[in-house]
């Protein structure tokens, strides 16, 4: 049973098409990243992965339920996160939230106690129970949306925008997290949003949507693989050295110091960094190296230039 379900999925506003017959699934257990620019259509999709927006037509389905039909069992099954909208309880204390919460949920007492203080250890939010959600920061309120919605242990977690506004030390926080979340509970996570670096630390497969329509569904690799995006291998020399212009299955993009720090750019499905550094090995003494990833974004904008819509 696949945790996510589209079909020819589509969502019409008065002029606009917002979602133009969609098709994915997401299994259980996965860490997928929707991705594209702004009114490409991904917050629309998830409203309707959630049952707050109906379907024009196709077909949707969210942990095996309908989303209008059955929005109870979507939500008991479901945790949410919008950036830019709460689910917290602005005027009263943090843990007053967590309770009405769990309330909801129909958590029992014992229940919602250990799962409110296993969030709240993990999240480091202790010192912030007492505090009126006005009055968290945006990183503490960030994370205290992120316990809020894993508070009843859903199966799947969408999370749009989470960490938008938010310092390099809070997101740091937060990606931690929900990379140990996951290891330990097996929790499915959909993450929508424009930071690549949620991307690469927390995904390991990526949706690209272009308009409304899915222009990409595969790995970082094989999305930088798809519009001709490389690898490059920082190559510290332990003397001066000729440029190294002759690598097989290489560019040479810049030699620095007379050549002690040269950049090798390769396809990854062409060859491997160890191939390479084997190669600059045998004629050379090699001090350090780094490998430099395709940047994220670059890619995305390829993607879109490829269409035509960039």
């Amino acid at each position: 049973m696949s945790i996510i379900e589209t079909r020819d999925l589509v969502r019409d506003f008065k002029k606009t098409r917002a979602v133009d017959r969609m098709t994915f699934s997401v299994e259980p257990g996965e860490s997928v990243g929707y991705i594209g620019a702004n009114g490409a259509g991904k917050s629309t999709t998830i409203k309707m992965l959630t049952g707050i927006l109906k379907p024009t037509s196709g077909h949707v389905r969210t942990c095996d339920l309908d989303p209008m039909r059955e929005r109870i069992g979507v939500a008991r099954r479901v945790g949410v996160v919008f950036g830019q909208r709460s689910q917290l309880w602005w005027d009263l204390p943090l843990r007053d939230s967590f309770a009405i919460l769990a309330a909801i949920h129909s958590l029992g007492e014992k229940e919602a106690r250990s799962r409110t203080d296993v969030l709240v250890e993990q999240l480091e939010m202790g010192p912030q129970l007492a505090t009126p959600v006005r009055s968290l920061s945006l990183g503490q309120r960030m994370r205290a949306e992120i316990a809020a919605a894993l508070l009843h242990s859903p199966d799947l977690l969408i999370l749009d925008e989470p960490t938008i506004g938010l310092d390099v030390l809070s997101k740091q926080r937060l990606r931690e997290f929900l990379v140990a979340e996951r290891r330990e509970r097996g929790t499915t996570l959909l993450l929508t949003t424009h930071d690549m670096g949620d991307i690469e630390r927390l995904c390991d497969r990526v949706l690209v949507v272009d308009h409304g329509r899915l222009a990409f569904d595969g790995s970082l690799t094989g999305l930088a693989a798809t519009v001709g995006a490389q690898r490059v291998l920082v190559i510290d020399l332990a003397q001066p050295t000729p440029d190294l212009d002759d690598i097989p299955r290489t560019r040479l993009l810049g030699s620095e110091s007379d050549g002690l720090r040269q950049r090798l750019a390769f396809d990854s499905e062409a060859t491997t960094a160890a191939a390479v550094l084997a190669q600059v090995s045998a004629r050379h003494e090699v001090r350090d190296l780094t490998i430099e990833e395709p940047d994220i974004e670059d890619v995305v904008r390829r993607i879109y230039a490829a269409s035509g819509r960039a």
